[in-house]
C-alpha cells in the first residue's frame, strides 16, 4: 500500500537525518498546555433527554475487518510490535425495531493488501443492516468508516437517512479510495449543527474535528440509562486517553494530516471526563480490547 512505502521512507530520511528527528516524528507526543476542547456533559444530557420517543434499548457491534499497525504509530513512543486495529460497525436498536448506524467500515475491495483480515459475512450483515437503517451516521469521511456506505449498491436509495455533516461531504478527498459514485450527493443537503446536535431519542452528536475536518463523536444514552460514547478516531485505542498520548507525527502530519493540537484537546477532556465519570463507556474508533470488555459486560452485543 502507498502509506506503507511511504511511512518507509520517510522514517528512513529521520533515521539519516539523525535521532532528533526519529524522536520528534516517531517518539515525542506530549500535549499542549493550552489546548481546550469542550465536553459539557449536562448539556448533552439535556439534549438526549429533550428528543421525543423511546431511547434504545441495546447496541450491536460488528466486527468487519482489522489492520495490524506498529504500535508507536498508535501509540507515539509505544515501540515497534504489532498492534491489531479491528474495523467496527455499530448498530444502536430502538424500541419497535428502528436502528441506527453509527460508521460502516468498508470492503476488502478498499481495504486492499492493507488489511490484516476481512471478514465478508459481517460486511454483507452491515451492508443489508444500512438497508433497513433509520438513521446512518459516520464518526469521520475515512474510508474505513464511510466505506461501507460509498461502496453500498443502492446507496441512493439509503442517502435519505444518512445525516453526513457538512465537512464531511466538503472533503472528499480524506476519504481516498473510498467515493460516493458520480452524481450521488446530487441536491443532497448535509447536516449543519454548532458544537451539539441530539438526532435521535438519547443520541447526541458532538463535533470533534483534529483527526480529519469531519470528526465527530457519538454520544448514545439507552433505555436504561446506560451511557456509550463512540468517539470514533480521536483515539484509536484507549491507551491514547490514558496517557494522552497522540499517534507518531510519522503518522498524523505525513499520512493523516491531522490538525494535532485540536486532537490533544479532545484527548485530554476524555482523560477528564472518564476520570470524573468512569462509569461512562468511552469506544475508541479500533480498539477491540475495549469493545470485547463491553461485550462481556453486556453494554455492547457482539454481531448484527
Amino acid at each position: 500500500m502507498g502509506w506503507k512505502r511511504i511511512a518507509l521512507g520517510v522514517l528512513g530520511a529521520f533515521i539519516l537525518i539523525g535521532g532528533g528527528g526519529y524522536y520528534w516524528f516517531v517518539v515525542e507526543s506530549h500535549a499542549p498546555a493550552d489546548g481546550y476542547f469542550a465536553l459539557d456533559m449536562e448539556e448533552i444530557r439535556r439534549l438526549a433527554d429533550a428528543q421525543p420517543g423511546d431511547k434504545a434499548v441495546e447496541i450491536d457491534a460488528e466486527k468487519v475487518a482489522a489492520f495490524s499497525f506498529p504500535m508507536t504509530a498508535v501509540v507515539a513512543g509505544d515501540g515497534w510490535r504489532k498492534v491489531e486495529m479491528p474495523v467496527f460497525s455499530y448498530r444502536v436498536v430502538f424500541p419497535g425495531g428502528a436502528t441506527a448506524i453509527i460508521d460502516t467500515a468498508l470492503d476488502d475491495k478498499l481495504g486492499g493488501s492493507n488489511l490484516a483480515s476481512f471478514d465478508k459475512a459481517a460486511y454483507d450483515r452491515m451492508s443489508a443492516a444500512l438497508d433497513k437503517a433509520s438513521l446512518i451516521v459516520i464518526t469521520h469521511e475515512h474510508m474505513d468508516h464511510i466505506g461501507g456506505l460509498t461502496e453500498h449498491p443502492d446507496v441512493k436509495h439509503i442517502l435519505p437517512s444518512t445525516k453526513l455533516t457538512q465537512e464531511q461531504v466538503d472533503h472528499p478527498e480524506r476519504s481516498v479510495p473510498a467515493a460516493f459514485p458520480a452524481g450521488t450527493l446530487d441536491g443532497y443537503k448535509p447536516h449543519v449543527y454548532d458544537h451539539y446536535v441530539a438526532i435521535a431519542p438519547g443520541v447526541v452528536l458532538i463535533k470533534s474535528p483534529g483527526h480529519s475536518p469531519g470528526s465527530q463523536m457519538v454520544y448514545v444514552q439507552k433505555a436504561d440509562g446506560t451511557e456509550v460514547l463512540f468517539i470514533g478516531d480521536v483515539a484509536w485505542q484507549f491507551r491514547n486517553i490514558d496517557l494522552v498520548r497522540e499517534r507518531a507525527r510519522l503518522v498524523t502530519q505525513f499520512m493523516l494530516k491531522e490538525d494535532r493540537e485540536a486532537v490533544f484537546a479532545e484527548l485530554t477532556a476524555l482523560k477528564r471526563l472518564h476520570e470524573a465519570e468512569p462509569k461512562l463507556n468511552i469506544v475508541p474508533g479500533h480498539d477491540g480490547v475495549a469493545v470485547a470488555a463491553l461485550e462481556k459486560a453486556g453494554v455492547i452485543k457482539a454481531g448484527f
